[in-house]
Formats: structure tokens, sequence, C-alpha cells
């Protein structure tokens, strides 16, 4: 039988998929992307933009789709088998990518167009295509001698490995907890939701009674905002925060080391001074000390409101319930009944106006508003699990625009967390514009015998974030797929994300979707004004955690690694300015911060202040004119939603603003502008 992943396809064709199809998928793609880098090595004519850059950005085509299907299903629906498989074809496609960028034939062309690019009269486009294949050569040891080009190879190998084994450990850890309550009174302070959801995911566990409660956030989070029992959120919070810290076969202590050190050790080889200087060179922060001036600058202005935020809290908890003495695992259960008290708001008086198919349709109803865009749910799509919902997407005109994947509840294969991915880039080839296949994977509350899928307000912010991204993939409008969509600076990529989560906070918006969802009822604008009154409810504690990881981050990345034996040593150093809570000495972040050592964020986890200094001042722009002013709207999507990589990201903000993006609208909008307003 043929393999399915070697015969032509446009949708990815899942259910004909079985795991023995992706090895020998992989070594054919690579072996026909190989003779496609030999036909533009061997070419006889004189390198020129065309038969070089261009037929190196359109050569591996097949290779991405296969790559793209095999690593969203290793991150959305994963087993023992793609894990193994994984560690398996990941060294092989690190060797693959150094065999390129390494190929002295094919950067000796690149170079030579390279030289010649005042004379060639390129588009911006084009340009910018030129300068990224000249970089990630030259950035990946082009230039390199032999020997330092043979070490290079080793520590991406090695990398590769180990990165997926950090991912593996900490989804293993999640997997692996269990809370099995057997008394109701366990559970004092739940809603009936949650435990109705916590009786249910018991069952599915195979116990006739009782609630289990897990580390997924749908489960772990309703348990730490509510329960009064402090020592099982105690023993909850523990088992969150130490996930990869129990020196056992699933610690990845070491596993964060050896990623520091050779990240660092790749860095110096060439020729940057740490692993954070190669990144942000690609960045819009550009270089280590404009991001450490930035978090500081934030931090300084945050940490005197956090302080007090902190102060109120330790006095309400001490005032309720005589605590001494705040732990990690008090913060969201007293944050809650505080902001009870004050705003008379809890996210179970909310919940009952996000059903999640009216979140989904209240997305849409924004994404039409806005750039006039319409989903139509189809039903004929193959997707990898029967809960992935799947839309076909259209403009006013009915001109087919993308494919989107939808898939929001946790499952065992499912790794924590919410992202977007795709399955196939937007791109223009032989007069064709070549549309998106795009992806939101998250881990929302699910429907339980009683009740529909009803989401937390949080939540609610998660769904329209990763939608932001989504919309940046699917009105993607270049034409090289690897400046398409979200292949931008890692630093600008949030802001698309972002700006969308501010619609959850305006009437005119949430009038369009948050309806009862047993009467109908819109939600009371009582409700959207204390949602918007509470919006800055520990903000300045929020911004303080925030921080916190950005400069956890860079210290792993910024300085030599080389002396670090100690994670949790060095974690605690680089948390001093930004601590509230004692310490625990049991747990440890950087032993499951996926974000910085398996996903893309390394140097980049200040990424998400930078690009929340973006979208608040993008935003007040909006309001400025209209919400859903359709010309500002025009030209966001226009300037920064169909660009993609094609130009400077900073040239593309000041196209759709008209200037810089300045730093008050979003220290206003935090509550932060004036030092005495709590």
């Amino acid at each position: 039988m043929q393999n399915p992943l070697l015969v032509k396809f446009d949708e990815a064709p899942f259910s004909k998929i079985k795991n023995e199809h992706f090895k020998p998928a992989f070594l054919k793609a690579m072996e026909d992307a190989r003779a496609e880098i030999d036909a533009i090595t061997s070419n006889i004519a004189d390198a020129n933009f065309e038969n070089t850059i261009e037929a190196l950005e359109f050569s591996g085509q097949l290779l991405d789709r296969i790559s793209s299907i095999f690593f969203n299903l290793n991150s959305a629906e994963t087993n023992d088998e793609i894990q193994g498989m994984a560690q398996e074809i990941s060294p092989l496609l690190t060797e693959f990518s150094n065999d390129i960028t390494l190929n002295q034939a094919l950067f000796k062309r690149i170079k030579s167009v390279y030289g010649q690019r005042e004379n060639l009269n390129l588009s911006t486009e084009q340009q910018t295509l030129l300068e990224k294949k000249y970089k990630s050569f030259s950035r990946n040891g082009a230039n390199l001698a032999e020997d330092k080009k043979k070490r290079l190879r080793e520590i991406d190998a090695e990398l590769s490995k180990l990165k997926l084994k950090f991912g593996e450990n900490v989804l293993a850890e999640t997997n692996k907890y269990q809370m099995y309550l057997t008394a109701e009174s366990q559970l004092e302070g739940l809603s009936e939701g949650a435990k109705e959801a916590a009786a249910q995911l018991a069952k599915s566990k195979g116990k006739d009674t009782g609630w289990l409660i897990t580390l997924d956030y749908p489960s772990y989070i309703p348990f730490m905002k509510y329960a009064k029992n402090r020592e099982l959120r105690k023993e909850l919070a523990l088992a969150f925060s130490s996930k990869g810290f129990h020196d056992d076969e699933l610690d990845n202590q070491e596993n964060v080391l050896k990623i520091a050190k050779l990240r660092y050790e790749r860095a110096n080889l060439l020729g940057y001074k740490t692993h954070a200087d190669f990144v942000l060179e690609e960045r819009m922060a550009e270089k280590p000390d404009r991001v450490h001036a930035f978090l500081n600058e934030l931090l300084e202005k945050a940490k005197p409101a956090a302080e007090r935020e902190f102060k109120q809290l330790e006095d309400f908890a001490k005032d309720l319930d005589a605590i001494d003495q705040l732990q990690k695992w008090d913060g969201s259960y007293y944050s809650e009944k505080l902001k009870q008290k004050l705003f008379s708001l809890d996210d179970e008086q909310l919940k009952p106006y996000f059903k999640l198919e009216n979140v989904i349709d209240g997305v849409f109803t924004v994404a039409e508003k806005l750039f006039g865009l319409k989903f139509e749910e189809v039903y004929d799509v193959d997707t990898y699990h029967e809960e992935v919902k799947t839309y076909k997407v259209y403009d006013t005109n009915g001109k087919y625009i993308a494919l989107f994947y939808a898939d929001f509840h946790p499952r065992a294969g499912k790794r924590g967390g919410a992202w977007m991915t795709s399955f196939k880039s937007q791109y223009k080839v032989d007069g064709k514009n070549v549309r998106p296949h795009i992806s939101n994977v998250c881990n929302f509350t699910p429907s339980t015998p009683t009740k529909p899928s009803l989401l937390t307000f949080n939540e609610v912010t998660t769904l329209f974030h990763e939608f932001g991204h989504g919309l940046h993939g699917m009105l993607a409008n270049t034409t090289y797929p690897s400046l398409s969509g979200t292949s931008v600076y890692w630093d600008f990529v949030e802001l698309p994300s972002q700006i969308m989560e501010n619609w959850c906070f305006e009437k005119e918006a949430l009038e369009l979707f948050a309806t009862h969802y047993e009467t109908d009822e819109v939600i009371p604008m009582e409700l959207i004004s204390k949602i918007k009154e509470s919006a800055t409810f520990q903000e300045g504690m929020q911004t303080l955690r925030q921080l916190s990881f950005g400069l956890l981050d860079m210290s792993w990345h910024g300085a030599d690694p080389r002396e670090i034996t100690n994670v949790k040593a060095h974690e605690t150093f680089a948390f001093k300015n930004t601590n509230l809570y004692p310490d625990t000495p049991e747990t440890c972040m950087s032993t499951s911060f996926s974000h910085i050592f398996q996903g893309g964020y390394s140097s980049g986890y200040y990424s998400y202040k930078w690009a929340e200094v973006l979208d608040a001042d993008a935003f007040a722009y909006f309001k400025e004119k209209g919400v859903f002013n359709k010309e500002v709207a025009t030209k966001f999507k226009e300037c920064i939603l169909s660009k993609g990589g094609t130009e400077d990201p900073m040239e593309l903000y000041k196209r759709f603003r008209g200037a810089e993006p300045k730093i008050e609208p979003l220290l206003e909008r935090a509550g932060l502008l004036d030092d005495n307003k709590v």
C-alpha cells in the first residue's frame, strides 16, 4: 500500500497515516530535497536570485509538510511510539539541515548573489528573502573552518534530542500525578461544575467513586482558586511546580544545564558572546542590554505596585483566616476571594456567559467585523482526533482564505498550554496564491454530563489570543513561505495575538457573544463594568511575575552558564528582585519551563511584555477611532497581518500607527502610570 504522506495531498490525510509511515516518508522527502539542492549547486549558469535564492526557498516543500504534520501530532496527539520516533527523526532532520547550511557550493552561490544585491533591482520582499537566506547560512556556520563545522553539527544533534527529552519528561510528569479524593468535604469551595468535572475525570480513570484532580490546567486552576483545604492546595501546587525536579528518570536538571551550556558553546563558535547575543541579532530588541533595560524599566514601575498589592493580599488573608505567612499555594485562593470582595465578581458568575461554542462564534464575528472574514464549519476534512473542529474561511466576496483547525480540550497525549501552529504555509507560485492551513490548540474546561464547556474569563482571553496568531497565519499574503504569516521576529509575533485580547473587555464585542447558556440573556452591563474595573486587579503582581520569567530566561542565556552546577540555586538568584512569596526548596521552574527549553522562546520570553507595549499602543489607536473602526482594522490587516516577515517590523508598525510605539498606553492600561494608583 502506498505511503499516504508520499501521495500528493492538500489537506493532511490524518486517518490514512500510520506511525510506520513517518520514517520512510521523512527519508524519501529528505532524499528529494537533497536532489533539489544538488540541482541548484550543479547549475552551470551563474548564480542569480531566481536560480539560487528562489530555487532554495521552494525546495524541500514535501519535507516541510511532513515535518509539520509529525511534530504537530507530537504536541497534540502523541504516544510513546511517536515520542520514540521523534528522538530518532529529530537528529536526522538536524543533520539534514546542517548538510544544507554547511554546503559550501550552495553557500558560494548565495554569497555571490548577496554580493550583487545593490545592483539586482529587487523588491522589498526579495531583498528581505536574500538577506535572510544569507544570514541563515552565516549564522549557522557556513563561514566556519571544517573542524568547527563538525563540532556545530554535534551540538545541534545533541540539542535536538535534549529538547525533545525535556518536553517528554514534562508531559510524563503532568500525566503521572493524580490527586484522588474520596470525601466531598475535601472539595469544599469548588463549584458544582468543578466537582462534576473531577468526578467525571475519576470515572474516566476507572474509579467508581470519588474525585480526581490533575495537573492539567482545567483541573488544576479551579482547585487552586477555590479549594478551601490549604494542605491539599499545597500538595497540588508543589506537584505542579516541581515537574522535572525529583532526581528520578524524569528529572530535567541535567537537561537544563546541558541545553544552556551547548547553546552558549554554539554561540561562541559562531562568534557571539552569548546565546542571547546570537538570538537577539534577529529580534526587534537587537541586543541583551536593551532587553535588560526594558525589563528593568518595567520592574521599577511595577514593583512598588506589586508590593502594595501583596501587602493588601497578606492583610486580607490574615483577617479572613489568620494566615500568618502567605505561601504560593495561597495566592490564587485569596486573590480570588479579595477580587470577589472588591468587585463582587468571580469566574463562577461569568462562566455561564462564556459557553465555548458561543465564544468561538464571538471571535469569528469579531474577525468578520474587523477583517471581513466568514467561517464555515465543515465536516469532510480529515482530522487527527474526533474533538478537532474544522472551518473553511472566506472573505466577504466568497473568496477562499484558509482552512482552520480548532482543538480545545485536554487529553493524555496533548501537552499543556495553548498554541497556534500551521499544517501548510501561504505562498505564491506560478501565478497561484496557495492558501494556508492553520490550527489553534488549547486545553479548556471540557463539558460534563450536565453542563456544556463553560470557559473562565482567562480561557476566553486565551482563545482570543491564540486566534490572533491564527489570523496572522490565515491573512498572510506574501510570495515566499519562509516570510509568510507568523514567520516574523519573535518579539513581534505576539502583537497580533495580544491585541485580540483587548476585545474581550469591550462592551461592543462582549454583547456579540456573551450570552447565558441557559437563558440566552446577554451579559449584564453591570458584569461588563466589573470585568473592566477588575482588569487592573493585581496587575503589578502579574507584571512582576512575567518579568521574573523574562529575567530567568536571560539569566540562562545572556551570560556564560558554564559555572552553573545547581539549577535551583541559579534560579533562586535570578528571581531575587521579583520574589514576593517565600521560596519553596522542593520546587523549580526551570525544569518545566518548556517555552525556553523546548519551544522557541530562549532569549525571547521578554517578547510577551515587549509585545504588550505594541498591543496597548496599537489598541489605543482603535479606541481613539472606535473598536470596530474599519479604516484602522484594514490598516492593521494590510500593514501587519498580511505582511508576515517581509519587512522590518518597526517599519511595518510605523506604517500602521504613524509613529513608534510608546510605553505609556501599557502603563495606563495596567494601572501603573500613576504610582499612587493601586
